[in-house]
């Protein structure tokens, strides 16, 4: 099989299969590898970049340099304001996070990201609703929670329908729609980029039907490069508005006049 050992399969979206033994939830699995070696990527590259600052950066100081300028410029001053410099670090560490997370879709060898199992995107999705959460308590107090639900200018009685709506949508929908838009759209290109490997590798194998099936493979194998170029673009994309929405609510947060 020419591609039987670069496909990405679609069993490890369901398969919790450990690495180092056939046992399932407790293993030390290809999702907890791949956090780790996000995690090492995003130290150690922003550790090379910053141990020498020169005045003219270079190399590796000048992507991690843009990086950071482009999360500071595009996510914490567009949504926060001035104020939103200090988080910048905070914003920073969770888009490259989850962009490095995301890529292993398009790696060889890999072929699977992390974020298309459940438990990566709502572990995120609680750190960003946690945060906000503190900090709408840490900036305004007790009356974050009420301000938060009740909205200034709405008429006595329409509260008794706002106020549940606003609660409901702001502490429980936020979370989950931040963990399953990151899930599905991941889970999506994972299963696609699958599809049209599977298809690839049995048309040139000519398993089934004769070797005349042969010059259908290219075919398919375009739609594989072509949705492989496009999950590099989903890859930034999801990692862009997981964080900017998060820029958002913490800017709620910090500003209840918005």
């Amino acid at each position: 099989m020419i591609l039987a050992n670069l496909l990405p399969n679609i069993n490890e979206i369901f398969q919790y299969r450990g690495i180092f033994a056939q046992h399932t939830l407790l293993e030390f699995n290809k999702t907890a590898l791949m956090a780790f070696v996000s995690t090492a990527i995003c130290v150690a590259l922003f550790w090379a970049g910053s141990r020498r600052r020169a005045l003219v950066p270079t190399g590796i100081q000048n992507i991690t340099e843009y990086g950071y300028e482009m999360v500071e410029e595009n996510i914490s001053l567009a949504a926060i304001g001035e104020d939103g410099r200090s988080w910048t670090p905070f914003f920073a560490t969770l888009f490259f996070w989850i962009f490095f997370i995301n890529i292993f879709e398009v790696v060889p060898g890999v072929d699977f990201p992390a974020t298309s199992r459940l438990a990566i995107p709502l572990m995120l999705a609680l750190v960003s609703w946690a945060t906000f959460i503190i900090t709408g308590f840490v900036k305004q107090g007790p009356r974050y929670f009420w301000h938060n639900i009740s909205p200034p200018g709405v008429p006595g009685p329409l509260k008794v329908l706002v106020i549940p709506i606003e609660f409901f949508s702001k502490y429980l929908v936020r979370p989950f729609s931040l963990a399953v838009r990151l899930f599905a759209n991941m889970t999506a290109g994972h299963v696609l980029l699958a599809i049209f490997a599977i298809m690839t590798d049995q048309l040139l194998i000519a398993r089934n039907s004769g070797w005349y099936q042969v010059i259908f493979a290219p075919l398919p194998f375009a739609g594989l490069v072509a949705f492989t170029a496009f999950e590099i673009l989903v890859a930034v994309l999801q990692a862009y508005i997981f964080t900017i929405l998060t820029a958002v609510y913490v800017g709620e947060s910090l500003h209840p006049e918005h």
